[in-house]
């Protein structure tokens, strides 16, 4: 996709695309939530859905924007988190990708994504999908300029069901770590310390397998094999301050652990 916009998307009033929590942060861990907001810009109402279908797990990953806060002041990590919906666009899809605005998510019709034509899918690509993966490599050459090792950390929720044709009310795992290529050394640690918790049921690679569907730790960890995780928590265990507050507490322990035995 072209990513320049022949038309503007995000007016005056609109919040910024991406935003940084404890820039200053000195862990080797960068946070990042591609799925941590579920805004809409004004110029697209509320995309022909209900404040309820934007707050459901169709619209956002439900808790993250709160974990990855929490975790970055317990871990004094940067966290970069998108604004808005990825119903809007989806920044963990590369340009090619069909879902990346989705006409339907977990069998909802999503009126405002139907029959776009390319100006207006550039736009939202020049003013939303590119100034968040530009925000996260420009993160990621200052750490390397001044020598600080970086392991990426890509913070996602699931829903407990899943609805329509991808129907699956099994979901058993209170936590999925995903990997696939480039340098996988650390999500296995991460894996095998979170396995010693007694109280989880950790997946390897669920509820979904990371693959070349997955657009942003492919592009910023594999090229130069950076350590990396993608960790899935179920939404329902993040559905309040305090459940978020928990695996923050859980997870600022476990990371370095992980890290420890890399």
């Amino acid at each position: 996709m072209n990513s320049t916009a022949s038309q503007s998307l995000l007016g005056t009033e609109d919040a910024a695309p991406v935003m940084v929590v404890n820039p200053k942060g000195a862990s080797s861990f960068l946070l990042i939530g591609d799925h941590a907001g579920n805004a809409v810009p004004q110029a697209l109402g509320s995309l022909g859905l209900s404040d309820t279908d934007l707050s459901r797990h169709i619209g956002w990953d439900i808790g993250v924007g709160e974990l990855g806060a929490l975790l970055a002041q317990r871990l004094d990590a940067v966290f970069i988190r998108q604004t808005y919906s990825r119903l809007v666009i989806d920044c963990n899809r590369s340009p090619s990708q069909p879902d990346l605005i989705a006409e339907v998510s977990d069998a909802t019709v999503v009126p405002g994504n139907a029959a776009l034509d390319d100006a207006a899918r550039a736009a939202r690509f020049a003013e939303i999908h590119t100034p968040y993966q530009a925000a996260i490599a420009d993160e990621i050459a200052r750490r390397d300029a001044a020598g600080m090792a970086t392991v990426l950390v890509a913070l996602h929720s699931f829903t407990p069901a899943m609805q329509g044709a991808l129907r699956d009310q099994d979901r058993p795992w209170h936590i999925g770590i995903l990997h696939d290529g480039g340098d996988t050394a650390f999500a296995h640690a991460l894996l095998d310390v979170l396995r010693q918790e007694a109280d989880l049921v950790v997946g390897d690679n669920q509820p979904y397998r990371m693959d070349l569907i997955d657009y942003t730790i492919p592009r910023h960890a594999y090229p130069e094999r950076r350590p990396y995780a993608e960790i899935e928590v179920r939404q329902d265990l993040l559905g309040s301050t305090d459940g978020c507050s928990a695996w923050a507490d859980r997870l600022a322990r476990l990371l370095p652990d992980a890290l420890a035995k890399v």
